[in-house]
């Protein structure tokens, strides 16, 4: 049951220049209602929950304060920007949001100016605020850029790396530190949030620079003193001292639901001419979350649920999920094998590492979000005959790209890849889609790379990657449950690039990698119906290739047709390169590939992404008939 609030003051709302006119005593009763508007719409939707709960009073105060949109708001990640999006002109739409045309579930130049720089992925927004502060200063313009990045997203190095180069844009930078749950601050109250107001007032910053000018005229010794002096001073007192390293004027902690104490800090850093500056802001991730039970991860995204009952709408699977099926294989595997290790990117439950951790603890290793320290971390532990997992989803695995390719691939260390949703990922859309896997990894001299075609798959490739001690692998499996086959008690270990052919016709051979299988069958008997006789094969494999099952297939049958869940330049690209160059091409075959369109595709079901995508049955037959001749997609067709 959805329960529109009572928002009166929410309600003058359209754009943040409604929201400057209220009168400051006001915000924090227009922030609880927004809060409520939010906790609504997701009610409805379903969505990320817990990290815009806890930014509502900093949502409010930031669009307050800054004049958005010529001042940039950069929101790192963009879990926590459904606030922003309901006071920045989109809160008519917000109950369409990760709904099929609606609302992108994270920021989106294309759909709002209140949208400086598209998110999905962590750690980027200082770098991207940077670019824009910079870029402000070199035109002679007045305009802030401000980022807003949680400690978990601190976590990564290039928040680092754009940290060191912030002195270039100056007071146009400002870096808003959303701390919600590591403890990196003393406590939060009256007196750090009196203190953050002297260290960010314009008297301090004054009489700041004037201590710099008097330095300036000291021997080098003695100024190189008096300047640790100060820094450590303050860093004693409010922890600054690591971001004055970096070259940030650092203030805080101060209370990120507290306006009384947030408001005139941000004004005094807005109006500051000493930068680029950061503000330490502690907020409670889940703020006035609707459930009974503690929040926690679960609450980082939570499905539609019953505003009255607080019921959540979950869906009963028939299957266990691929997640669930890697997580046990591996422990299996582990439990023969001292040797395997497991190493997650911040994402223990996500990847299901955090079952493996709770059997084998001294075993698994949580990096935070630092995909490229993940993978040369697991390359060094391969060094010395350990057995690293490195388990990432596939579109944060293309941030370590480079590292797969120096560090893993070019030594041939066998460090193995358990590669989560794979495929289109559907609500989360394109940030999130494992579309190139295939594509970047089979291009690697050496490399293995599976694709389970169906839970019992997965259980085999597992066991395959473990027993392979002479080079880089991975797997790839999708979101979501598996098809409800037969689980063996423990997977058996694969020839190396060999598939298998699970059906056997004549006139056509569809030759399907990963999880397009049960598809390809329904399309199959879909083909028998019509008089056309098909052979479905599963490649199981995208590098090696199976040489012999290919040629089998092109020399046997009047059409070949491969299919995948992956881009342009994957595995229907190395089977037409196998083809060319046996000088199969040559005669009468025909060949066509299926794979995801060459666009980025906006987020929806999944099922209606994959129909759009022409990779369901429906889409497969009608690519067959085409390429046979037969447009009329409902005639009868003859063997």
């Amino acid at each position: 049951m959805s329960i529109r609030p009572d928002t009166p003051l929410l309600d003058q709302v359209k754009t943040p220049a409604d929201l400057r006119a209220f009168k400051r005593g006001d915000l924090s009763a227009l922030a609880e209602e927004l809060r409520q508007e939010m906790i609504s719409a997701v009610s409805v939707t379903g969505g990320h929950f817990g990290a815009g709960l806890g930014v509502v009073e900093l949502t409010v105060a930031l669009h307050y304060v800054f004049n958005t949109p010529q001042d940039k708001l950069i929101w790192d990640v963009g879990h926590q920007a459904y606030p922003h999006k309901i006071i920045t002109g989109r809160r008519e739409e917000i109950r369409t949001i990760r709904q099929q045309g609606g609302l992108s579930p994270f920021t989106k130049r294309s759909e709002s100016e209140y949208d400086p720089f598209g998110a999905g992925h962590s750690s980027t927004s200082i770098s991207a605020a940077l670019g824009m502060a910079v870029a402000s200063k070199m035109s002679d313009r007045p305009d802030k850029a401000i980022a807003v990045i949680g400690d978990g997203a601190m976590s990564a190095g290039m928040a680092y790396e754009a940290m060191n180069n912030a002195e270039q844009a100056g007071n146009r930078l400002v870096v808003i530190l959303n701390d919600n749950d590591m403890s990196i601050a003393p406590a939060v109250g009256a007196m750090s949030a009196y203190l953050a107001k002297i260290l960010s007032s314009h008297q301090f910053l004054s009489l700041r620079d004037i201590g710099k000018k008097l330095i300036s005229k000291l021997p080098r010794s003695l100024a190189n003193t008096a300047r640790r002096a100060e820094e450590y001073a303050r860093g004693i007192a409010t922890g600054g001292t690591l971001f004055d390293e970096l070259g940030f004027y650092y203030v805080g902690p101060i209370d990120g639901h507290n306006m009384d104490h947030m408001l005139p800090i941000l004004e005094n850093v807005r109006d500051a001419q000493d930068g680029p500056i950061l503000v330490h802001v502690v907020t409670e991730k889940g703020r006035g979350h609707p459930f009974e039970e503690p929040h926690g991860e679960k609450y980082h995204a939570v499905p539609k649920f019953d505003l009255v009952t607080k019921e959540r709408q979950k869906s009963k699977p028939a299957a266990p999920s691929y997640t669930e099926v890697f997580a046990d294989e591996l422990i299996k595997q582990a439990g023969k094998d001292e040797k395997i290790l497991a190493i997650t990117a911040a994402m223990p439950s996500g990847t299901g590492l955090d079952k493996f951790e709770k059997a084998f603890p001294d075993r698994t290793f949580d990096v935070g979000i630092a995909e490229q320290h993940a993978v040369t971390f697991a390359a060094g532990l391969a060094t010395d005959g350990y057995k690293p997992f490195v388990a990432i989803y596939s579109t944060f695995l293309q941030r370590a790209y480079d590292q797969i390719v120096h560090d893993v691939a070019i030594q041939n260390l066998p460090v193995r890849f358990a590669i989560d949703r794979a495929g289109l990922v559907g609500a989360d859309g394109p940030t999130h889609a494992g579309s190139f896997d295939v594509t970047y990894l089979a291009s690697l001299p050496n490399m293995v790379v599976m694709a389970a075609a169906d839970e019992a798959d997965l259980k085999h490739m597992i066991a395959t990657a473990a027993s392979i001690d002479d080079k880089p692998s991975a797997v790839r499996y999708p979101r979501g449950a598996g098809v409800g086959c037969e689980l063996p008690d423990e997977g058996t270990v694969l020839e190396i690039g060999k598939g298998r052919i699970i059906r056997k016709g004549s006139k056509v051979a569809i030759l399907s990698l990963g999880a397009r299988l049960q598809e390809a069958l329904k399309a199959a008997d879909d083909l028998e119906s019509r008089g056309l006789s098909v052979t479905v094969a599963d490649a199981r494999f995208a590098k090696p290739i199976d040489d012999a099952l290919i040629r089998d297939l092109a020399v046997s049958h009047d059409l070949l047709l491969s299919i995948e869940e992956g881009s342009i330049g994957g595995f229907g690209a190395h089977v037409l390169d196998y083809l060319a160059d046996d000088g199969i091409l040559d005669g009468p075959l025909k060949v066509r590939t299926l794979k995801l369109p060459d666009t980025f595709q906006d987020h929806g079901n999944p099922d209606d992404m994959y129909a759009a995508a022409g990779l369901d049955a429906a889409g497969i037959v009608a690519a067959i008939l085409k390429a046979l001749g037969k447009n009329d997609v409902g005639q009868s067709a003859s063997a």
